[in-house]
């Protein structure tokens, strides 16, 4: 009981990336997350290369710490198996479109009769109401309905599609998370539980409060590289001599006059990320750019390293991992594997003085867990070889 949700039991019905990603973090933290998974459609997460021997690297991560049973929702008695199974557990959360769970016979006033208790979460792309509430979408397009990509990219490029999932694991994944972990500690309160409404686009719309918030202040929408921190002022990217880049991101006065002196043109300390002239901007980031450019990626790490003046090296994924700061913080741990042997996999980001994230597996097959999640809930051997028969389970 060292691991901080310890005490939760959650059926998770999600796949691809937000809803295992979300429970992936409730795992690590201790929680007991058995993946739902239909036994002919398997999950594109475990499909997605590069691949560990024949395991995907997306389901090693995204499933790691998780159990399975596989179970086919459209054959008559699985409802039944569910609302069995939702007696002994605290928590749902699914991915499905609004009402497909309905018509499955396990939505939530099905199993909330069973168990007032239960926290049921529903993750989609636009929520549950609403004239996109059954559309697909993935995260490209939740940021751009969002306004997020009217602001993020080049002048003269246009949007910037993201590296990261910014709508699917920051919005959705966290966003579940958060919501989650709000209804437990309400329940200790009320003893009822109660369905989380989760919008991937309402998270995005979330994330880009501050842009929202200066337009309903001024009418004035945003654009790019027009404000101090998308590119419109000297708070920026810079091109090193060797094809690399410095990300300079001295917003206070005193780290942009440090800044301004490493590079030896103290002429622009003035010329501040928040209060440089607006028609200035341009010509002061291009000088900037000249100088930056004159040295390598090394040289400029060998300026700034005993500087604090919030100037760092964009890192590749591989320097980052091998980076200092991820090497103290424990941030690659080893997961076992079948074989024995261990996975490196980035660890939980989370850190507790009195407990701790535990790594005890990666993703496991698609009804690995089938039969002893069962027994635990007192079905009989003959019950589940009833259901496997009967292409219920598998």
């Amino acid at each position: 009981m060292d691991r901080p949700l310890a005490s939760l039991k959650v059926l998770d019905f999600s796949t691809l990336l937000p809803g295992p990603f979300a429970t992936m973090m409730l795992a690590d933290l201790g929680a007991d997350v058995v993946r739902m998974e239909a036994p002919d459609r398997p999950d594109m997460g475990r499909m997605i290369p590069p691949f560990v021997g024949d395991v995907s690297s997306w389901h090693a991560l995204l499933n790691r710490n998780k159990r399975s049973l596989a179970l086919d929702l459209k054959q008559p008695g699985a409802a039944d198996v569910v609302k069995r199974l939702v007696q002994s557990y605290d928590i749902v959360i699914e991915q499905f479109r609004p009402g497909v769970m309905d018509r499955l016979g396990v939505g939530y006033e099905a199993l909330r009769t069973v168990n007032p208790r239960l926290i049921y979460c529903a993750l989609t792309g636009y929520g549950q109401t609403g004239p996109h509430r059954d559309w697909a979408g993935h995260d490209l397009n939740f940021m751009a309905l969002a306004g997020m990509l009217s602001h993020t990219g080049r002048k003269d490029s246009g949007p910037a599609g993201m590296g990261v999932q910014v709508a699917d694991v920051g919005g959705g994944s966290f966003g579940a998370i958060t919501a989650i972990l709000a209804a437990v500690i309400q329940r200790q309160l009320t003893g009822q539980g109660q369905f989380i409404d989760i919008g991937m686009f309402d998270m995005a719309l979330a994330w880009n409060g501050l842009a929202a918030a200066e337009f309903l202040a001024s009418d004035a929408n945003p654009g790019y590289e027009t404000g101090p921190l998308n590119g419109g002022s000297v708070y920026d990217t810079y091109r090193t001599k060797d094809g690399r880049y410095l990300a300079v991101a001295g917003l206070e006065p005193k780290f942009w006059q440090g800044f301004c002196r490493a590079i030896d043109r103290p002429d622009l300390e003035g010329f501040t990320a928040m209060s440089m002239d607006g028609q200035m901007q341009p010509n002061v980031k291009a000088e900037i750019a000249v100088v930056i450019e004159q040295r390598s990626l090394v040289e400029w790490q060998t300026v700034f390293a005993p500087l604090d003046v919030c100037v760092e090296a964009v890192l590749t994924i591989e320097e980052a991992l091998a980076h200092p700061q991820s090497v103290e913080r424990g941030l690659i741990v080893e997961v076992p594997q079948p074989d024995g042997t261990c996975q490196r996999q980035v660890a939980s980001p989370f850190r507790f003085s009195g407990s701790q994230a535990q790594y005890r597996h990666i993703g496991v097959e698609a009804g690995q867990d089938t039969d002893a999640v069962l027994a635990e809930i007192d079905y009989s051997v003959e019950e589940i070889a009833s259901l496997r028969e009967r292409g219920i389970v598998r």
